[in-house]
């Protein structure tokens, strides 16, 4: 597995430095297919009960996002679970989002967290870009009035542009992950080796995965994600706001895990302080360390 993961970081490595926007997506895209045939690969070895080969049992291991009341915390969290439900993994928030608990086979774990890095630089580094660019300062965006109650415009500042930067910047990375996956799996069925088909080797993978979840997740209510201004833009300049954002047609992968996808307002959430699991949880699953 390690392999894969140097060839995923490789890939990675060459989109954050890349200027083209269009070779950038092919990168991650090319990342995102090897992640999903590894993860076929291995699902399919461990359905078969080859020693040696397929992967153990689910764990969870809990990520930092960020400092307590960094303004881009939520936004990390939103790009955290694209990555992860994208890698099927499910994820807990705390509730100040200042960390999460996937819960995953551990080699999708590591390819979660890995691409979650390279990402998240991707995405503070353009979003500087686009600021330095000042295009935002002639767009506006409307927001309910708190003492009327009515839709007032209001221009953009550089906090609530940045914010809804972030936001495009994550829609267009779980379509290219989603595009990306699907393209893997029909790869996958169309090899001449596949004995099974790439949605039902991870369905049982899958399963276990939220049968695992079910047991170990301590989290209580949903979180609510970014609640901001910038959440009601009505110009987000959005197809130009993210580098290519949103680019091309829509795809969604269908009959495949995970068959319910959660986004803000469904991720399971915890309370302030819960870490979501207990000592003996800790010391014999290796949670939250």
């Amino acid at each position: 597995m390690s392999v894969t993961i140097e060839r995923i970081s490789a890939l990675l490595m060459k989109a954050e430095r890349t200027d083209n926007e269009h070779e950038a997506d092919a990168y991650l895209m090319k990342a995102q297919a090897l992640a999903t045939l590894a993860s076929i690969d291995l699902a399919s070895a461990r359905a078969k009960g080859h020693e040696g080969q397929a992967p153990a049992d689910p764990i969870t291991r809990t990520v930092t996002i960020g400092e307590k009341g960094k303004r881009a915390n939520t936004h990390l969290v939103s790009l955290f679970v694209v990555v992860a439900h994208n890698n099927f993994t499910m994820v807990d928030v705390a509730a100040d989002s200042t960390y999460v608990i996937a819960y995953g086979m551990p080699q999708d774990l590591d390819i979660t967290q890995t691409v979650f890095a390279s990402l998240s630089v991707q995405m503070a580094t353009t979003a500087q870009a686009y600021l330095e660019q000042d295009e935002w300062r002639s767009e506006t965006f409307r927001v309910r009035s708190r003492t009327t109650g009515l839709l007032v415009t209001k221009r953009f500042t550089k906090q609530t542009a940045r914010a809804a930067f972030y936001r495009a910047f994550v829609a267009r990375i779980d379509e290219r992950l989603q595009q990306a996956r699907e393209q893997a799996m029909t790869e996958h069925d169309a090899s001449d080796t596949a004995e099974t088909a790439a949605a039902v080797v991870l369905r049982k993978s899958e399963s276990e995965v939220r049968s695992f979840h079910r047991r170990m997740s301590q989290a209580r209510g949903r979180w609510g994600g970014y609640r901001g201004a910038a959440l009601r833009s009505v110009r987000l300049g959005s197809r130009r706001r993210s580098r290519g954002s949103l680019l091309g047609p829509t795809h969604r992968t269908r009959g495949v895990a995970p068959s319910r996808r959660h986004y803000p307002g469904e991720v399971p959430l915890f309370p302030h302080g819960n870490r979501g699991c207990s000592a003996s949880r800790r010391a014999s699953q290796g949670c939250c360390s």
